[in-house]
């Protein structure tokens, strides 16, 4: 079995490929030119370099490696996706095609045109299943008795606009919506929430009640608890089996470092 991996920005894409070779499997890896960091080819074995809109190219690159199956790592930015990517002819027909541009349309239309060339895509945790948390509390310090009735009020709502795909993350404050997100991500809505009302802060980031967990996994890191701990938030949740933690170990000791909890429920 021949596997590939469709490279957008950020670490994601190097865990994958470190740990399909700690599996023994040697990627053929898509990078996305206007996101994959050019470090990537001191990593991985084989690397073609794709514009965003060169579906058609991607597709022939892996077709000519063998690709069986595909994994898609990395976040590549609404704004590229729907306001700079220039379509090829194949990428052109399949937007045509869209119901609606949301992030699962577009991705799930890319999943479907890859396996009618017979390249399956499949969870893109599939190499590193380790970084993803099972239930309970991941910190020293579990969520006090304020911080546990924020996230009970915090999972209502954000199931309520995940299920909208409207976003992943809210903040919230003593019971109350303090920032929503839209397209910016989580680090940002964090930092919103902060100029609103710093302090005593809980963020919620769930799956969709649907998670398809080929693409747009939630997913946080050191990054996360730096925009946190600036912003006065105290408290993360995570949805267990299907949030990834990059640089777990790393990133658990900053929590309890800054004196973060962090639950996987």
């Amino acid at each position: 079995m021949k596997y590939g991996l469709i490279a957008g920005n950020g670490k994601f894409p190097f865990m994958v490929v470190e740990g399909a070779r700690r599996a023994g499997v040697s990627l053929s890896v898509a990078a996305i030119l206007e996101e994959t960091d050019p470090e990537i080819e001191k990593l991985a074995d084989r690397v073609q370099w794709v514009g965003i809109g060169q579906l058609g190219k991607m597709i022939r690159f892996f077709k000519s490696e063998g690709v069986q199956r595909a994994v898609m790592a990395g976040q590549v930015k609404h704004v590229q996706i729907f306001s700079r990517a220039i379509p090829d002819a194949r990428m052109l027909k399949m937007l045509l095609k869209l119901p609606r541009r949301n992030t699962d349309a577009l991705i799930g239309a890319v999943a479907d045109e890859l396996a009618s060339e017979g390249i399956e895509l499949i969870d893109s945790t599939f190499f590193i299943k380790d970084y993803v948390p099972a239930a309970g509390t991941l910190t020293r310090r579990a969520p006090d008795s304020h911080e546990q009735e924020d996230i009970e009020y915090g999972l209502e709502i954000a199931r309520e606009i995940a299920r909208l795909d409207l976003g992943q993350t809210i903040v919230v404050r003593s019971k109350a919506c303090v920032a929503i997100e839209a397209m910016e991500g989580t680090d940002e809505t964090v930092r919103r929430a902060g100029q609103l009302a710093k302090g005593r802060l809980t963020v919620v980031k769930i799956a969709k009640p649907s998670q398809d967990m080929r693409f747009d996994v939630p997913v946080m890191g050191i990054p996360t608890l730096e925009t946190m701990h600036a912003a006065g938030a105290t408290c993360l949740c995570i949805t267990a089996d299907k949030t990834l933690i990059f640089d777990r170990d790393e990133t658990i000791r900053l929590a309890d470092k800054l004196k973060i909890a962090i639950v996987a429920h």
